[in-house]
């Protein structure tokens, strides 16, 4: 039981549950700078270049609810050892896959592995750390994690590639996967929700008709044609598996998508914060990493180096913004983080930043910083008043936000890249090209400000409050349902 727990336990458990959360993160990003030697070896397009990434985070953010709701129905522990078990095996897989389709397809079971992990953990630390306090800085250094694993990828990745080879990117996850499932089994304990939440079988194939299609859809249409019979037959499909899950998940009992969650304005504004930054940081590595190595002729190394004012600014920011978090709530870290990463984007969008030196540094340490600074509140936001028997799924949600905002990030600008960019000129078309990707990052960083303001107000807060004494009330009492939740 968590009251049990000693101080220094509880630190054991969170620093166990970060390094699954570091290798996870990790490979979101550490693939970017080996796309070019990737692509080469493989004779990939910019479209296979995008699935590399996508296939990743798009089967994390089709499983990450059913994830966290088994682990709550069945042991925590009990999937999380699961997790770190596939993750470690599909590792071994991507590293000895022999073309792109193989890769593609080891990177999905490594990704099932990886859904296993986060909500999990996320879950497996709301109900170590129960006191608010406590729990706020615990979830600011398990966001912090998060940013520093993310924007420490491409450097990572860059001094793999050029010592060992792409390959060895993905030998990092053997020691720190066992080691994390050792530790797991000796000293993680084990934990259900007090009234575990049925599976919802449909709710899970709607989830993954919708994600699937509509990527597919974005990936694809530059190569297709936008107004093709293949690429409008997707689209429909993910329209009607939007459709589908607002229609059918109000009327289950114990929906795989609590709907009732975003009724509280700090929780849907997290989901969409998360959406928007996310979706920012995917296509501002897709940028760079191609602009570094196949404009600039830069090497795999050099090219991570650049993205080292991006990863020490998170490093800085992250443990930084979840201390400010816990001390003054998520609404100055969110301000910081929204201006930063719209500035950011703007300083390349309209003034061509990646052509000097000096404006380049700049615009990489702007993102860092606002992407340093935005984890901390999303997490925070995402549990904060949420009951703990659903601990589980409401970590899922803000994770699969993330997922979903990379998993698009890297769709959209990667077909609005291919859509403008011709092979005969590709430095002088890839320039002109970026300029409309650029500009949608920094609307993603101007959406971050706004919704930062305006979901962190006090009627924000009281959105909250009535959500989580209503979800409260339905989860201790037996057989209680929302009096407005269809029957």
């Amino acid at each position: 039981m968590p009251y049990e727990l000693t101080h220094r336990r509880k630190l054991l458990i969170l620093a166990i549950c970060c390094m699954s959360l570091l290798i996870v993160s990790l490979d979101n990003t550490v693939l970017n700078v080996a796309l070019p030697t990737m692509r080469e070896e493989f004779d990939a397009s910019v479209s296979g270049m995008q699935w590399t990434i996508d296939a990743y985070t798009l089967v994390l953010a089709s499983l990450l609810m059913l994830a966290g709701s088994t682990a709550d129905r069945i042991g925590r522990r009990r999937v999380f050892q699961a997790g770190l078990i596939v993750f470690t095996v599909g590792s071994v897989l991507c590293s000895l896959a022999p073309d792109l389709e193989s890769l593609v397809a080891f990177r999905m079971v490594q990704a099932m592995g990886g859904s296993m992990l986060n909500p999990v953990a996320m879950s497996i630390i709301t109900n170590t750390f129960t006191e608010p306090r406590e729990r706020a800085r615990a979830i600011g250094v398990w966001g912090g994690v998060v940013g520093i694993s993310m924007a420490a990828g491409p450097l990572v990745g860059g001094l793999l590639v050029d010592s060992v080879g792409w390959r060895s990117i993905f030998w990092v996850n053997l020691p720190v996967g066992l080691a994390a499932l050792v530790l797991t089994m000796r000293y993680v304990p084990e934990s259900r929700a007090p009234r575990p939440r049925r599976p919802d079988p449909v709710g899970q194939l709607l989830v993954i008709a919708l994600l699937g299609a509509l990527t597919y859809a974005i990936i694809e249409a530059p190569t297709a044609g936008w107004t093709s019979p293949l690429i409008l037959a997707f689209a429909g499909a993910a329209l009607l598996a939007l459709l589908g899950l607002l229609a059918y998940e109000p009327r289950r009992a114990e929906p795989l998508i609590d709907l009732r969650f975003f009724r509280s304005a700090p929780f849907s504004g997290a989901t969409v914060i998360a959406v928007c930054a996310f979706a920012s940081l995917g296509g501002f590595l897709f940028l760079s990493t191609l602009f570094l190595q196949d404009v600039r002729g830069l090497d795999a190394l050099h090219a991570g180096l650049w993205m080292l004012p991006m990863a020490a600014m998170t490093l800085v920011c992250a443990p930084l913004s979840g201390r400010l978090v816990g001390s003054r709530g998520p609404r100055l870290s969110l301000l910081i983080a929204g201006v930063a990463m719209t500035a950011s984007g703007v300083l390349f969008a309209a003034f061509e930043a990646e052509n000097t030196n000096g404006t380049r540094f700049l615009g990489y340490a702007l993102f860092g910083l606002g992407f340093g600074f935005v984890n901390a509140p999303i997490t925070n936001t995402a549990v904060a008043g949420m009951p703990r028997a659903q601990a589980g799924v409401a970590a899922a949600v803000a994770s699969t936000s993330r997922q979903i905002g990379q998993t698009l990030g890297v769709a959209v600008i990667g077909a609005v890249l291919a859509s403008g960019v011709a092979s005969s000129s590709y430095a002088t078309d890839f320039t002109k090209a970026s300029r409309p990707a650029w500009w949608i990052i920094a609307g993603c960083g101007c959406a971050v400000l706004l919704l930062g303001v305006l979901t962190s107000g006090r009627w924000a807060r009281g959105t909250a409050e009535r959500t989580a004494e209503r979800l409260e009330a339905t989860e201790t009492t037996p057989g209680a349902t929302d009096p407005h939740r269809m029957t």
